[in-house]
């Protein structure tokens, strides 16, 4: 067993996210390009021997002012537990939790702290478990904890597990908005259930599939023009009507000289792509002028390759 471990959960964006069907079990088919961007949570883990349990110590509230729970439904708490499990440890463990990243903003925060907890108590306990290994255990939690195991860009599939790692991305400067009102993910995708149908094609005009194919390529080529103008996100038809607050934020950042403005996951985050960061910052506070996000949940970042810099 090792002393305390500090481990880094970043962030991510969806450069192109599409749902091409619902499964039997009620999880979705996707094609999406994630990518990692440098806004964080820090935990520091420590094993602890006069318990048996998992203490979490940190803080958070969610839209609506309630407070984040600590306790066994936090994605945290699960992935600690399973590592127990999984690797027969006796010793309790205590974990203190540093959020940076917002919270129920479509920006995989819940996933990444459960993929940092993984990687953070097999570190801890020297499990010996391998990525591949830590992948599979955070399937079984959540759909995107497989990516934020490792981060960085690539494509995903099937259900968020089938994950193919594409090229560094080249950096991208990027103005970031989160409004206050929400949609739930639950609400976001029985609603695209009801437009699809999957029985075959939605209406014409109400859903607009990203072609993700040609965002890979992109990325493969590093081609800093068309990444702008592939980004699309499917569930933005959505989103946008349910919390309009969304299209008025990409609007904002469309004015302000965004190349690409996208909702990131099933919302309600915006991100907008501009060539500096004094422009980026500008669009940020033209959006916190008019009372649309708040100067916590408003920033400016950059895509990042987290492996680049993973603590030891």
């Amino acid at each position: 067993m090792t002393g305390p471990v500090r481990e880094t959960a970043y962030a991510k964006i969806n450069l192109a996210l599409d749902v091409t069907g619902r499964r039997p079990d009620g999880y979705h088919e996707v094609r999406m390009v994630m990518q990692t961007i440098d806004i964080r949570d820090s935990l520091e883990l420590e094993a602890d021997e006069g318990t048996d349990g998992i203490r979490i110590q940190g803080s958070g509230k969610l839209p609506g002012g309630q407070a984040l729970s600590l306790g066994s439904d936090n994605l945290i708490w699960r992935a600690a537990q399973r590592i127990r499990e999984q690797c027969g440890i006796g010793s309790g463990v205590r974990i203190r939790l540093e959020k940076q990243i917002p919270i129920a903003a479509g920006m995989a925060g819940g996933s990444a702290d459960a993929a940092a907890t993984l990687r953070g108590m097999n570190r801890l306990f020297e499990c010996g478990l391998t990525d591949v290994q830590l992948r599979e255990i955070g399937k079984e939690l959540g759909a995107d904890i497989p990516y934020c195991i490792s981060g960085g860009t690539q494509l995903a599939e099937g259900i968020g597990e089938k994950l193919t790692l594409l090229p560094e991305m080249p950096e991208l400067i990027l103005a970031v908005a989160k409004p206050a009102t929400g949609v739930s993910t639950r609400y976001v995708y029985e609603t695209l259930d009801t437009i699809a149908g999957w029985k075959g094609e939605a209406p014409a005009g109400m859903l607009i599939h990203p072609d993700v194919d040609a965002m890979v390529r992109a990325i493969r080529e590093r081609d800093r023009a068309q990444i702008p103008a592939l980004l699309g996100n499917v569930l933005e038809a959505v989103t946008v009507p349910a919390c309009p607050e969304v299209g008025w934020i990409k609007a904002l950042f469309a004015s302000g000289g965004a190349r690409g403005v996208l909702m990131s996951g099933s919302g309600p985050t915006v991100f907008g792509i501009f060539e500096t960061e004094e422009d980026a910052e500008r669009a940020v506070s033209l959006v916190r002028s008019k009372e649309l996000a708040s100067r916590e949940e408003s920033f400016v970042t950059r895509t990042v390759t987290p492996g680049l810099s993973r603590p030891s």
